[in-house]
């Protein structure tokens, strides 16, 4: 929970957005991203969890989406405006757990239309064929 808490102020010293592009991938698709180029394909709203139950909720949301190849997604995490002094609580956890993640190619806030800063659009690599080869990216809508 202290890797949570440390997250949580780096989150709000640097900005409410939460934004990442995997090292290696073109910037073009986190310009895609930013911009709604991908049609979301499957959403999920962590609001009223606690950190220990979103981070398994969202772990299951995570590699369900990919193994149904819903490679892009809305996480909604809210704001964290009722955390108090404790930050954002939620939204820590999700940019924590998505930086992690070697699926996640890319991840931008929400349009304002889906929920601005307070959600999360993620672009997941598509899984690997069996006999190897590289992550894909989804294909723009």
């Amino acid at each position: 929970m202290q890797a949570l808490a440390e997250s949580a102020q780096t989150l709000t010293e640097t900005g409410e957005e939460l934004l990442y592009l995997k090292p290696g991938v073109a910037p073009a698709l986190l310009w895609r991203l930013r911009r709604g180029r991908y049609a979301v394909r499957d959403e999920i709203d962590l609001h009223a969890m606690d950190a220990r139950t979103a981070e398994e909720v969202l772990k299951r949301f995570l590699e369900e989406a990919r193994r149904e190849e819903r490679l892009c997604v809305k996480i909604i995490h809210g704001k964290g405006l009722r955390s108090r002094g404790r930050g954002p609580v939620l939204k820590a956890l999700v940019d924590r757990m998505l930086r992690l993640r070697a699926d996640v190619l890319a991840f931008a806030p929400a349009r304002p239309q889906q929920g601005g800063t307070g959600a999360t659009i993620v672009l997941l690599a598509a899984r690997r064929p069996r006999r190897g080869g590289n992550f894909t990216p989804a294909r723009p809508a």
